[in-house]
């Protein structure tokens, strides 16, 4: 009989979110855990004391691990899957495993907790009753600008994450394309520098005219049926908290393509 396939959500930066039941999971339940990043994972596991023998599983070996992963499964192994935060299968490889469990006639049992997506919406001031997540948008500007032409129309809240390393060129292909919309930019969810700024795309670049942001963002966009609601409107530009080098915790969403996770 196969062995059960958990995807076990994890903390996107505040140790404390971790669940009592992903902790009796990963403690008591499984036999290996596979993880998007080893030694970043080791952090999370000792703090909880959980000592169970740990094998990378990412985006860019996703094709040779998996088959051992379900290998695993199928000698009766149970096997949790995580993330560097957040809950697996979201904006990662884990939905390449899932295919293959599926296939196989395998057990997959979530373990839910927290997701930015949905923090980020909790206390954006945007409306929440429809939204769309978009992930990892494309890197370069013209399909970037071509994938927000195609979404232009749509009424709900767009949610995506970027680098602060492209961020600047997403508010102005914002701007250009969708015109001068309502954004919240939420960064560095649950960590010491969490913070919300909310305003229309041109106000917030104007106020990051001469700056170099820090830190993960997840944004969001106010929908076509309104560009803007007059809520976030104010006589002051927004302002981002400088965030100390030495102090920037490590990184809320990662682009799996900015850093290659470690090996075994």
């Amino acid at each position: 009989m196969s062995g059960i396939l958990y995807y076990v959500a994890t903390p996107i930066g505040n140790l404390e979110d971790m669940t009592f039941r992903a902790v009796r999971i990963l403690k008591d339940e499984v036999e290996l855990i596979a993880a998007e990043d080893t030694r970043h994972s080791m952090i999370l596991l000792n703090h909880y004391g959980i000592h169970k023998p740990l094998t990378s599983y990412h985006d860019h070996n996703k094709q040779q691990k998996a088959p051992y992963l379900i290998s695993q499964l199928k000698e009766g192994k149970n096997l949790a899957l995580i993330t560097d935060a957040g809950t697996p299968g979201i904006s990662d490889p884990g939905y390449h495993l899932l295919q293959m469990a599926l296939k196989e006639g395998i057990k997959t049992v979530p373990i839910p907790g927290v997701s930015a997506v949905a923090t980020a919406l909790s206390v954006c001031g945007l409306p929440t009753d429809a939204f769309l997540f978009a992930g990892f948008i494309p890197r370069k500007t013209v399909a970037r600008k071509k994938w927000l032409d195609g979404l232009k129309h749509l009424e709900c809240t767009l949610v995506l994450y970027e680098s602060p390393y492209r961020v600047k060129g997403l508010l102005e292909d914002i701007k250009e394309v969708l015109g001068n919309r309502d954004i919240v930019m939420a960064r560095e969810l649950t960590k010491k520098f969490e913070e919300f700024v909310r305003g229309p795309v041109e106000d917030i670049l104007a106020s990051l005219s001469k700056r170099t942001l820090k830190g993960e963002f997840t944004v969001l966009i106010r929908g076509n049926k309104e560009s803007t609601s007059g809520v976030f409107q104010s006589d002051e530009l927004p302002e981002f908290t400088d965030i100390p080098e030495d102090e920037l915790e490590p990184g809320l969403i990662e682009d799996p393509d900015d850093n290659p996770p470690a090996s075994d």
